[in-house]
C-alpha cells in the first residue's frame, strides 16, 4: 500500500501534536501504560520531550505540501532514524525488563512510521529520477 508523503506528513504531525500533550499534560499514564513508575526525574524529561514533540508537529505539518526536494529527504531520513532508534531501543528495553509490554504499541508505532517514511522516500526519489 503507498501513502502520499502528505497524507504521511499530515499523520505525523498529528501524532506529535497528541504526544506533545500526552507528555506534556500527563505524563504518568504513558509511563504507567509501559510499565515505568513516575517520578519528578521522569517527569521532568518527559515535559521537555513534550517540546521536541511539539516543534515535530510543526515541522511535518509544514512541510506536507512540500514537493520532493532535499530538505524533504533529510527530514524523511533523519526521523527514519529516529524512529528506528525508539523501537529499537524501546525493544531492548522491554527484554531487560525495564519497561511493560505496553511499550510494544510504542515499537509497532515507529516502525510503521520508519517504514513509511521509507515507502514515500522511495517513490520520491523514484519520481525525481523520472522527471529529470
Amino acid at each position: 500500500m503507498q501513502i502520499s508523503f502528505r497524507t504521511l506528513s499530515t499523520f505525523t504531525a498529528a501524532l506529535c501534536f497528541l504526544l506533545a500533550l500526552v507528555w506534556g499534560l500527563m505524563p504518568q499514564w504513558l509511563l504507567a501504560i509501559w510499565g515505568i513508575e513516575y517520578s519528578s526525574g521522569a517527569g521532568f524529561i518527559a515535559r521537555r520531550s513534550a517540546v521536541l514533540f511539539g516543534a515535530l508537529g510543526v515541522m511535518f505539518y509544514l512541510v506536507r505540501q512540500a514537493p520532493p526536494s532535499a530538505a524533504r529527504s533529510a527530514m524523511c531520513s533523519g526521523f527514519m532514524v529516529g524512529c528506528f532508534g525508539l523501537a529499537a531501543l524501546g525493544l531492548g528495553e522491554w527484554l531487560n525488563g525495564h519497561a511493560g509490554p505496553g511499550i510494544l504499541l510504542a515499537i509497532l508505532v515507529e516502525l510503521a512510521l520508519g517504514l513509511g517514511f521509507i515507502q514515500t522516500r522511495r517513490v520520491s526519489v523514484e519520481l525525481g529520477e523520472t522527471a529529470g
